[in-house]
C-alpha cells in the first residue's frame, strides 16, 4: 500500500460480508484491512493506519459496541460505520449517541454504503483516492 492511501477497516464475523465490503471499497480505490473479530482487529489492527472502520454490531465474544468503546477510552477518534443484521433503533442511537458516523440495517445497497464511507472519511479532512466515484 502506497504511504498515503487511504486505508479503511471492516470488522465482521461473516466472511460473505468482509469480501464483499472489501471489494466495494477497492472499487472506491480504498486500501481495506479485514478482520473476523474485535479482538482480531485489537491483536493485528493499527489504528494509526486507518481512516475508517466498518463495523459489525453483533459479533460473537466482544460486540462491536464494546471494541468502540475500547477504542474511545483509548484515545482513538477513528470514524465508525455500524453495520447489522439485527439492529433496532435503540441499538442505533446508543451507537450514534457514542459517536458513530452510520448506522446501516444490513443489507443496504452500495450507494448508501458509499454515502456512509464518504461522510465517515470527511471527518478526517479532504480525502483523495484515484476513484472518479469516491
Amino acid at each position: 500500500m502506497s504511504e498515503g492511501e487511504v486505508i479503511v477497516a471492516v470488522i465482521d464475523d461473516d466472511p460473505s460480508v468482509r469480501r464483499s465490503l472489501s471489494r466495494l471499497l477497492r472499487s472506491l480505490g480504498y486500501g481495506v484491512e479485514t478482520y473476523a473479530s474485535a479482538r482480531g482487529f485489537l491483536e493485528g489492527g493499527d489504528c494509526a493506519r486507518l481512516a475508517c472502520l466498518v463495523l459489525d454490531i453483533r459479533m460473537p465474544g466482544q460486540n462491536g459496541l464494546e471494541l468502540q468503546e475500547v477504542l474511545t477510552v483509548a484515545g482513538h477518534d477513528i470514524p465508525i460505520i455500524f453495520i447489522t443484521g439485527h439492529g433496532d433503533i435503540p441499538l442505533a442511537v446508543r451507537a450514534r449517541e457514542a459517536g458513530a458516523v452510520d448506522f446501516l440495517a444490513k443489507p443496504f445497497d452500495e450507494e448508501t454504503f458509499f454515502t456512509a464511507v464518504r461522510r465517515a472519511l470527511s471527518r478526517n479532512g479532504p480525502i483523495s483516492t484515484s476513484s472518479p466515484r469516491a
